[in-house]
């Protein structure tokens, strides 16, 4: 394996390795002499056994993951990283900032792979701290002194071409206020952006926020164009059918936690609706990308 692709997630994994496999077979028609780039696919969901096989039958070039399987594999010795060229970590500051994915990326930056050995490259649209970031990986042995810092000053943090509003309402007028501005609006294609469930809400059997905004809007939204869950809850093939259902459907309307605000192309969509506040800047600038994540 020459190159390892970190993702944060298997949505963004599916896409990632869809675009890989197209430039490496547009690369051997550009130089018919080069040996073929097998891109391999390592994300949750799949089987240990049917990667480990994999791995065996056809070792590939590029390995796309997510940090649950790739430390799997890591750790049972399956898969090794000796001749691991380039190390890409796609959405870095969402993988530092979530506190399933960070010791299992310090792990995998200081202990399964040398620095020395490797090109590292830390990829982001928001890293909010980005010179401190630099430092910080430098200090950490994570990446090399003389490390080249990319970073895009655009003079608008957000595309001009994007129109932002908000409403006051009370708690209890959410749900209509919400069927008013989509029955107002008539987007074509929307994502309405849902909180997780909460701990305490799970351990009540409550049905979580995305199952009921679901619901409501089932019942009372006649003309929506095609209702679409999209949460982490879900099974990877439930999620994995959303996401086919969404991309081959002329118009819908994706109620969806933050899963789809990271790197997810939907450039179809034309609204976005944030029924429960995003946590931060940062997050509201990745769940408003969705509408500009294309030209």
């Amino acid at each position: 394996m020459q190159a390892l692709i970190v993702v944060p997630t298997r949505e963004l994994g599916i896409q990632v390795t869809k675009v890989a496999r197209t430039l490496a077979a547009k690369s051997l028609e550009l130089e018919s002499d080069q040996k073929s780039c097998s891109v391999m696919a390592l994300l949750d969901g799949g089987t240990l056994q049917r990667h480990k096989s994999w791995l065996k039958v056809e070792p590939p070039a590029i390995v796309i993951a997510t940090l649950r399987s790739l430390c799997q594999m890591l750790d049972k010795q399956i898969l090794k990283l000796d001749n691991m060229r380039v190390l890409v970590i796609d959405e870095v500051d969402f993988m530092f900032n979530s506190s399933k994915e960070v010791s299992s990326l310090k792990k995998l930056l200081t202990n399964y792979s040398s620095i020395n050995n490797r090109q590292s490259i830390f990829a982001s649209a928001s890293i909010p701290q980005h010179r401190r970031f630099v430092y910080d990986c430098i200090q950490q042995k994570w990446t090399k002194a003389d490390v080249v810092h990319v970073h895009v000053n655009p003079v608008q943090p957000m595309p001009s071409c994007l129109y932002h509003r908000f409403v006051i309402c009370g708690k209890r007028e959410r749900y209509s206020t919400l069927l008013h501005l989509l029955r107002s609006d008539v987007p074509q294609s929307a994502i309405i952006f849902v909180g997780e469930q909460s701990e305490k809400s799970k351990k009540a059997g409550n049905a979580p926020p995305t199952t009921l905004l679901i619901e409501f809007l089932k019942t009372s939204h006649e003309g929506c164009p095609e209702l679409v869950l999209l949460d982490e809850e879900m099974n990877f093939n439930q999620r994995a059918a959303s996401l086919t259902d969404v991309k081959q459907s002329e118009g819908y309307v994706l109620v969806a936690t933050d899963i789809a605000a990271r790197g997810v192309d939907l450039p179809e969509t034309t609204h976005i609706y944030n029924f429960d506040l995003p946590k931060d800047a940062v997050n509201y600038l990745h769940r408003a990308g969705r509408t500009v994540s294309v030209g």
